[in-house]
């Protein structure tokens, strides 16, 4: 029970004003820039590390958890009010979100997404104080077998799940991947799908991808559709969660926070895993699997629970083993650097109240949030009565701006409007961007992961298979593609024989 006494004194450390202060400028940022396509909070810590070496360690540690944790907050709004996430781990939100928003439930989709993200947070963020250890001592027992057979989980629930077909949703993942294989081959050095092009040896950027997809995909389809006016209808009926929305929200919260924190705290594991994974759960579990594609409000609270509570997960790599698994902890982990600090096991020993502060200081700031965002729903709500011409010219400036920061270069912008190009062309053939993005995180770790392992093996393929974890993994493989391939099936015999019973 040493945690308490020494969480207790970071309390004590937190609630000082200056470091609440911090707190809330942190959850407000990030709030913000969660909401802003492309602008997300790996980029706004980055940007912030310059002026803010003169902030003692504990405040600026606080800053940037504060950027990281709003910034889970905030993607979730842009992605169901106007289908473009602001990050990449929100895009499950725009699937049922967006969907209820243009049902006129915009609300409820923000309020459980709120909801979810305060339970899951402050869950995870228990589970970071009293677990962090444990859960890291597990995490470093994978080997690169283990890694391989989680990312073909991934890859396999994403494919099946997130398209109209299995092909299609393959077809996405393979765009993806080979996207995320662009650049220089980290072993080899040699230059892979650059075509004499050298502003793509470094590789494309995530943002940029992220933005392209789905920012300028759903941009490109407004401006060609034949339709002047918003699909969006405005909101109506209730402004808040009803009693039937908290009946269906309350297990998935608590099922999304459990695959989000164990997941997010694997290294590689980030928070895209779970959220895709926790909506497979809510949609076999769910008791309206009729909803899910119009609207399901489990669709967008578990996910948006799982993102959350992987993103106190993502915590416990960095702090207790030194290993950033997202893009936003490298460059926390880079802050911590340049205060002289660096992460892993004599970490809370060294420099125990500071961690204990900033621990502190998560609870705090996740308070924060509910209290900065619930109230803002109906202000959200109203961003459905602005034209569709004036919301998507924003969503397109905002677009580029994110993509010029991410890359600083006019090439990026070019890379920009020629993913954008793809993502219309994946929407008109009805290939989800979503399994795309997935394949582009994922794809590069699986690659490097299997080369190690096969290296161990000395190009023995057996040791894929060698472990009970990896078994366990490859089982669930082979039993989501079995799924995928009869699901189809059993819905055409149930369709038929109620076709039947009517006649």
């Amino acid at each position: 029970m040493d945690q308490i006494g020494l969480l207790l004194d970071g309390f004590a450390a937190a609630l000082t004003p200056s470091h609440l202060l911090w707190a809330l400028v942190g959850v407000t940022i990030g709030t913000a820039v969660g909401v802003l396509p492309g602008i997300g909070p790996a980029l706004t810590v980055a940007m912030l590390l310059p002026i803010t070496f003169r902030l003692e360690p504990s405040s600026a540690l606080i800053l940037f958890a504060g950027i990281y944790y709003g910034g889970m907050y905030g993607g979730s709004t842009t992605s169901i009010l106007l289908n473009t996430p602001g990050e990449s781990a929100s895009m499950i939100a725009a699937l049922e979100g967006n969907k209820m928003a243009r049902a006129g439930r915009a609300a409820a989709a923000l309020a459980t997404a709120a909801l979810g993200s305060f339970v899951a947070a402050t869950i995870g963020t228990i589970g970071l104080t009293f677990l962090a250890p444990l859960v890291a001592d597990f995490a470093t027992g994978f080997g690169p077998p283990e890694y391989v057979a989680l990312m073909a989980v991934a890859f396999t629930t994403v494919s099946a799940l997130l398209g109209p077909n299995l092909l299609k949703g393959i077809a996405s993942l393979l765009v993806g991947i080979t996207i995320g294989l662009i650049g220089i081959d980290s072993q080899t050095g040699q230059p892979r799908l650059v075509f004499g092009a050298e502003a793509l040896l470094d590789g494309i950027d995530v943002v940029i991808v992220v933005v392209a997809l789905f920012a300028l995909g759903e941009t490109f389809t407004r401006l060609i559709s034949r339709y002047g006016q918003s699909s969006v209808q405005p909101v109506h009926g209730r402004t808040a969660l009803s009693r039937d929305d908290l009946r269906r929200s309350w297990p998935a919260w608590l099922r999304g926070t459990a695959l989000g924190f164990p997941i997010g705290s694997l290294p590689a594991g980030g928070a895209e895993v779970p959220t895709f994974l926790s909506y497979t759960v809510e949609k076999k579990l769910s008791r309206h699997p009729e909803d899910f594609g119009r609207g399901a409000i489990e669709g967008v609270a578990g996910p948006e629970a799982a993102n959350n509570a992987a993103a106190a997960g993502v915590l416990v790599p960095l702090l207790t083993i030194g290993l950033p698994t997202s893009a936003t902890a490298a460059v926390i982990l880079t802050a911590f650097q340049s205060y002289g600090l660096q992460p892993g096991p004599e970490l809370f020993t060294e420099s125990g109240p500071l961690v204990w502060t900033l621990i502190a200081s998560l609870y705090v700031g996740n308070v924060m949030l509910l209290v900065l965002n619930l109230p803002l729903v109906k202000v959200w709500a109203r961003m459905l009565t602005i034209p569709p011409h004036t919301i998507y010219a924003g969503v397109l400036v905002f677009a580029a701006l994110g993509a010029f920061a991410a890359g600083g270069t006019t090439a990026d912008l070019l890379v920009l409007c020629g993913l954008g190009l793809l993502g219309l062309l994946m929407r008109e053939a009805g290939i989800p961007p979503a399994p795309a993005i997935v394949g582009l995180i994922l794809g590069p770790i699986a690659e490097q992961q299997l080369r190690r392992a096969l290296v161990l093996s000395e190009g023995d393929p057996s040791i894929l298979v060698s472990g009970p974890i990896t078994i366990a993994l490859w089982a669930v493989v082979a039993l989501s593609l079995l799924l995928s391939a009869l699901v189809p099936v059993v819905r055409r015999q149930r369709r038929a024989r109620e076709g039947a019973d009517l006649t």
